[in-house]
């Protein structure tokens, strides 16, 4: 008897790159090994799905000099860009959704987001996601 399809959430709130770069990592990861992956950006996390705003991620801005030396390493250990990352998630069945409650917070429109995302409210999310899922993941 095969194993049932594991489903896991991951609710990212940051934009801060080095987090979104985690949590997309982790969600490719994890739907590599056969889970069914949602990734839900709310809070500062919308500017993450943002075409023009994704390429000004930081990591670590509120410490420069730190934040510096981990985007030179990073850059370095050339690590995939994080518009790869969306793309192969996106690409390879994973689902990215954006909480329509930030979007236009953030002064930014549905039309604004990347390719593949979709706008999901907080009550649909943990309704059809959360609750079904075997594993949460917060970042």
């Amino acid at each position: 008897m095969a194993e049932a399809t594991k489903q896991v959430s991951i609710m990212c709130f940051h934009d801060e790159l080095c987090q979104v770069f985690n949590a997309l990592m982790t969600a490719l990861s994890l739907l590599r090994q056969g889970a069914k992956v949602t990734v839900f950006f709310g809070s500062r996390g919308v500017n993450a799905i943002h075409r023009a705003k994704m390429a000004e991620l930081r990591c670590l801005p509120d410490m420069p000099e730190m934040g510096e030396a981990v985007m030179k390493r990073m850059d370095e250990l050339e690590l995939p860009l994080l518009e790869d990352l969306f793309f192969m998630f996106t690409a390879e069945g994973g689902e990215v959704l954006a909480c329509p409650l930030n979007i236009p917070l953030f002064g930014m429109s549905e039309r604004d987001l990347i390719d593949g995302a979709k706008i999901a409210g907080p009550a649909r999310y943990y309704k059809d996601v959360v609750m079904l899922a075997d594993m949460n993941l917060t970042f």
